[in-house]
């Protein structure tokens, strides 16, 4: 098994309800990775589906996830969790995440905090930590660069 940590904070000049809004928008949040696909909506802030696509070394994994927001505590702190599976691989994929949001005295910027962990088992774990690991940096890279960029056009 490889299973990884992750914890980023980024500031946002963005007031909490805008910031808010782009952390609750998971259609859009998906667009923002290039490895997730096809992501559906079965039940606003509670369950979603999405596809996770990625050449991993010699293997080209393909997961469907089933994402569920466990905890959602309006305008400061969503929880969730994701699991799928590549029967063709024989890799099992899951990932736990919170995000949190914290206005700035005056109510003109937010921090928003995501940290959580994911694991990787099966044969794609095989590969070994370190590819597995720049793979994950990729991933939060991406989602923190165009938070950043939605954030500015908003």
């Amino acid at each position: 098994m490889a299973e990884f940590e992750f914890d980023e904070t980024v500031s946002l000049a963005a007031a909490p309800e805008v910031a808010w809004d782009l952390m609750t928008d998971v259609p859009r949040l998906t667009r923002w990775i290039s490895v997730v696909h096809d992501a559906r909506e079965l039940e606003p802030l509670r369950h979603y589906t999405a596809v996770i696509q990625d050449k991993v070394g010699m293997f080209k994994l393909r997961a469907e996830l089933d994402i569920t927001l466990t905890g959602v505590d309006e305008g400061k702190r969503v929880v969730a969790h994701a699991e799928g599976q590549d029967r063709q691989v024989g890799s099992r994929i899951t990932v736990d995440a919170e995000v949190l949001l914290e206005a700035a005295e005056d109510g003109t910027a937010t921090d928003v905090r995501v940290h959580g962990r994911y694991a990787i088992t099966g044969n794609a774990a095989t590969l070994g930590s370190s590819a597995i690991r720049r793979k994950g940096d990729k991933v939060v890279k991406e989602f923190f660069q165009h938070l950043g960029s939605e954030t500015r056009a908003a």
